[in-house]
């Protein structure tokens, strides 16, 4: 009787032992798409900080544009060095009426052509995903680009 029930309890153990391996396997199932979605989130999170800082590099440009007499090249290096994946020639000036002077000019638009490529850093998955079109306008108000003899801070 002892030998039996030991061969009933050596076999009872069997399907429980069979199943050791499905919880390795669900647990890699789970564990890969909770990685997915945490590499998509932070993802997320670098291309909302790109738009953002996309944004505020073209109030820097409109801003600078508004109160200094600059050239267009000094106000794109500004905005480059905000943001260094933004290359100059994705960054427009314009000023509202066209061919005005400094005393004329109403308004400035600064704006970033869309396409600007934000590579990710998904492993093994070669994606850029590109910022949209971005612009902002600013009433011009010349505050000269220097003011009693010193440079303004705003125009360097």
């Amino acid at each position: 009787m002892n030998t039996s029930a030991a061969l009933r309890h050596r076999h009872a153990d069997r399907p429980r032992a069979r199943q050791g391996g499905a919880t390795a396997v669900e647990f890699a199932i789970v564990a890969s798409v909770f990685l997915m979605l945490m590499i998509g989130m932070m993802e997320m999170g670098r291309m909302l900080y790109y738009w953002n800082t996309a944004t505020e590099a073209t109030r820097l440009g409109a801003r600078v544009a508004a109160v200094c007499d600059v050239n267009d090249s000094i106000i794109k290096t500004k905005m480059h060095a905000m943001l260094d994946v933004l290359p100059t020639s994705a960054i427009t000036v314009s000023y509202t009426p066209s061919l005005c002077t400094v005393e004329t000019c109403r308004y400035v638009t600064v704006s970033i052509n869309s396409g600007v490529p934000i590579a990710t850093y998904i492993p093994f998955v070669p994606l850029a995903l590109s910022l949209p079109a971005l612009s902002t306008t600013l009433p011009r108000e010349s505050m000269l680009s220097t003011v009693g003899g010193s440079a303004n801070p705003m125009c360097q």
